[in-house]
């Protein structure tokens, strides 16, 4: 399932997660314009992208390619699916956390999902690109803070549009529970393939599984969707869409 949207407006500006979105853009276009230049790809990769075994082996020179890959990405889809994920999920648990601490837990949740990896294959020398282990554990803050939200699909069997049409909706507990599911599945009988580790989106989302409610304390949850709709309402007429 595709997801387009969910129904939970920010109530705060998310300028950390937007931050976030134009730094993985912009890095992407580095890394074309880089490759455009006639820069190696395998040069590339050993100053940016991260290498289980490498990381062993030169632990100093490797552990800032931790950081350096999770704005790495190997294809436009790609950095477009991963982006679509953190635009749709990522501005409701920066509001939930507050902005410092949704930027803090994003890094957090991509240094769990590159330990994963790492334990889970050490001496692999694929490289390990993609906000994807990051994004991961925004998605498993996403699910505890609101699990009942309502997400917007893209209809995955064309014969059911002529039933339902071409979007659904289900909870977001169940989006993002097939999304942890597949990715499990492909982790234990795929490991990584062209650059893309599985393990790693396992790890993030069971890092930020672990991690939501700590980096939560003290602040308030907001469990009654109604009267958050109702504002997104007020603010949707103040600003003359509707």
């Amino acid at each position: 399932m595709l997801p387009l949207r969910d129904h939970l407006p920010p109530r705060t500006f998310p300028f950390i997660n937007y931050a976030l979105i134009a730094a993985n853009v912009a890095v992407f276009l580095f890394q074309l314009s880089a490759f455009s230049q006639g820069v190696p790809e395998a040069e590339f990769a050993r100053q940016w992208y991260l290498v289980p075994a490498r990381l062993w082996v030169d632990p100093v020179g490797a552990v800032p390619t931790i950081f350096t890959s999770m704005f790495m990405h190997g294809s436009v889809g790609h950095i477009a699916g991963n982006m679509l994920y953190l635009w749709i999920f990522g501005d409701n648990v920066e509001d939930a956390m507050g902005h410092a601490r949704y930027l803090v837990f994003y890094f957090v949740g991509g240094v769990c999902a590159a330990a994963a990896q790492i334990l889970a294959d050490p001496t692999s020398t694929l490289p390990m690109v993609g906000a994807s282990g990051a994004i991961a554990s925004v998605l498993a803050a996403y699910v505890f803070l609101y699990p009942k939200s309502p997400i917007t699909v893209i209809n995955p069997i064309p014969l059911l549009w002529i039933f339902w049409g071409l979007f659904l909706y289900f909870p977001a507990w169940l989006v993002i529970g097939e999304f942890f599911v597949v990715n499990l599945w492909d982790a234990l009988a795929n490991k990584a393939q062209g650059g893309i580790a599985f393990m790693a989106h396992v790890g993030g989302f069971v890092g930020g599984a672990l991690l939501w409610s700590p980096f939560m304390s003290g602040r308030s949850r907001m469990t009654d969707y109604a009267p958050w709709q109702r504002w997104g309402q007020r603010r949707t007429r103040r600003d003359g869409w509707a």
